[in-house]
């Protein structure tokens, strides 16, 4: 357990050492560093609307007076971690390990699903509090929404489309249009993954099985007969 905590303080201290070589200029304290620690803490556990300023102080050691010398509101202080500041992180964040399982060759689509969904769940187990933040303010974050769709979306789907396109052109693929594809495909892993560890991470999850059974799921469908021609 030390050792899982461990790991995630690792994450988080690389995450705001990325934002503190963006903003160079503007040297963090050790304050504000501590206080950052504890907003994504307490943002990703009870999400923005919720998150009390108050709290975020007391986990920072801090008076709540503090945060506020330094961030005006409580959305400057969010954005500080996930504002247009991150525009130059944003995409090796999330891309981070994924570019190599984009660029093999592989033998068959069922091995590219197995890769891709290992892959995907391992970075969101270990980047999880500040996946969580991510997830929660996209759709309220504008700026953040383009930057998801320019920079990330843009070059996962055009490598993806290439791989789809191979296994459709040796028959291991479906012939229906590639974006079906990709949405089915994309919404089905994760799923499994937001469900791993969003909504029932309590549960004795066997991680091998359930990935044996989303993949069968993907490729075969639930019919008990053949799909017509």
């Amino acid at each position: 357990m030390k050792e899982h905590d461990s790991a995630e303080q690792n994450i988080e201290e690389q995450w705001i050492e990325e934002l503190l070589a963006i903003s160079e200029d503007d040297k963090l304290t050790p304050k504000q560093i501590s206080i950052l620690h504890a907003a994504i803490e307490v943002f990703s556990e009870k999400g923005y609307a919720a998150a009390a300023t108050s709290e975020i102080a007391q986990k920072a050691g801090v008076a709540e007076g503090t945060i506020f010398r330094y961030y005006k509101t409580k959305k400057d202080l969010l954005l500080s971690i996930i504002g247009p500041t991150m525009s130059r992180m944003l995409a090796p964040f999330v891309l981070r390990n994924f570019n190599g399982v984009l660029d093999v060759p592989y033998d068959s689509f069922e091995e590219f699903l197995r890769t891709f969904i290992v892959n995907r769940l391992e970075f969101a187990r270990r980047n999880f509090k500040i996946l969580k933040i991510l997830i929660q303010e996209i759709p309220f974050q504008p700026v953040l929404r383009e930057q998801f769709a320019e920079n990330i979306l843009g070059k996962v789907l055009e490598r993806v489309i290439e791989i789809v396109e191979h296994f459709k052109a040796k028959g291991e693929v479906i012939e229906l249009p590639t974006p079906a594809i990709l949405r089915f495909t994309i919404s089905s892993v994760v799923g499994y993954v937001l469900n791993r560890l969003l909504l029932q991470p309590e549960k004795d999850w066997n991680d091998e099985e359930e990935i044996n059974l989303t993949i069968r799921l993907i490729m075969h469908g639930i019919s008990g007969v053949a799909a017509p021609i």
